[in-house]
């Protein structure tokens, strides 16, 4: 048992990932069970690799630090020993929703609208903070034993509002499968990014996996891109929803209010309407940031044209009326075409920028289980 900073000490591996690995540890000022997330350590990195990394981490750290919110993991401190960062957290007692999926199958619909009321609270709470969660997968999402308190951790590529962009050589920043076109075209990146995330983890919750798993990352890439979109028929009774999470064009996505009403008019009455009815928002639903960067002047209509869709949070109105941006669907087709062609995954992820202002990494593969933590686990997975 190693004890860090003279005070934490660390007991179990809980989780390892290429984010970090994470320890079981005891406060022992404190007396209390946390979670450790530890930085691996490289010794292949030069200086400044290494520091971007602690940077990284400490990224990481301040972005959850300033949220506060039920089902957004607790940050109690940030400490280094030995030149490396340890960002301690809050300890859930439980597995992912990944474990869950994997030890007992899907949940049912009811089970998924809740996680996903759940999580559209965490990621409004996120977005009007500026920050952008941009990994939202069933591993970062934790259940709570005893409570079924749903938990969104690891905010370990997280974005956020006016802080400089991260990027790491050899590596994709976010998980394939879970990412909106838009990002893996490098168009742009917004609160919607995270919201197609939430529709493909709501399908992945309902049938096992997401409905862009593939067995490369160029078919994932395609599938994401242009492919025909096709929700497990156990979406059946979320599908409008799921539809609206998976629009391609982001302009035309379904956001998080409308989301969480539909959902909670489902928990109520059993049906999911088309259109989002009154009365289930939050009345103190704050507004998202916007970080999306202004459309080209091509793009834009003049105000009141047919562009501009319905007024947001209007229940009288179709949610998915907006024109497609056309740089956003330019730019996928463009990498959808050059994973089709076999072009190969380093060649179409590198040099492109994800929307941040940053290159985006590369990567050789798409994620598979054997990436995935073994074990069940608490918060922070790596």
């Amino acid at each position: 048992m190693r004890v860090i900073a003279g005070r934490y000490r660390l007991e179990e591996r809980l989780g390892r990932g290429g984010m970090g690995v994470v320890w079981r540890a005891t406060d022992q000022l404190l007396g209390r069970g946390v979670a450790v997330k530890e930085l691996p350590y490289d010794e292949t990195l030069s200086a400044a690799e290494a520091r971007r990394q602690r940077d990284r981490t400490l990224r990481e750290a301040r972005a959850v630090a300033q949220l506060s919110h039920p089902h957004i993991i607790v940050v109690h401190d940030v400490v280094e020993h030995e030149e490396r960062p340890y960002i301690v957290m809050e300890l859930i007692e439980g597995g992912s929703l990944a474990d869950r999926l994997a030890g007992s199958g899907p949940v049912d619909a009811a089970e998924a609208a809740r996680i996903g009321i759940a999580l559209l609270g965490a990621l409004r709470a996120a977005h009007a903070s500026g920050v952008l969660h941009r990994d939202l997968k069933p591993d970062n999402v934790l259940l709570e034993t005893g409570t079924d308190r749903v938990v969104l951790t690891d905010f370990g590529i997280a974005q956020v509002q006016g802080a400089p962009t991260l990027t790491e050589n050899g590596s994709f920043v976010g998980s394939p499968e879970y990412t909106a076109p838009e990002r893996m075209s490098g168009a742009r990146t917004g609160p919607e990014s995270d919201l197609w995330s939430l529709g493909a983890l709501l399908c992945a919750a309902l049938s096992g996996e997401s409905p862009f798993h593939r067995d490369s990352l160029g078919g994932i890439l395609h599938a994401v891109v242009v492919g025909d979109i096709q929700p497990p028929a156990q979406a059946g009774p979320l599908l409008p929803v799921v539809r609206g999470l998976l629009e391609r064009d982001p302009d035309r996505r379904l956001d998080a209010d409308r989301a969480e009403r539909m959902l909670r008019a489902f928990r109520d009455t059993g049906r999911t309407p088309q259109a989002p009815p009154p009365g289930y928002a939050p009345t103190d639903a704050p507004r998202a940031r916007s970080f999306a960067p202004p459309q080209d002047s091509a793009d834009r209509q003049p105000a009141g044209s047919a562009a501009d869709g319905p007024v947001p949070g209007d229940p009288r109105e179709e949610p998915f009326l907006r024109q497609p941006t056309r740089r956003v669907l330019v730019a996928a087709l463009l990498v959808a075409a050059m994973a089709g062609a076999g072009v190969s995954a380093a060649a179409l992820l590198r040099g492109e920028g994800d929307g941040d202002g940053g290159p985006v990494p590369t990567s050789s593969a798409p994620e598979t289980p054997a990436t995935r933590s073994a074990t069940p686990s608490t918060s922070g997975r790596g």
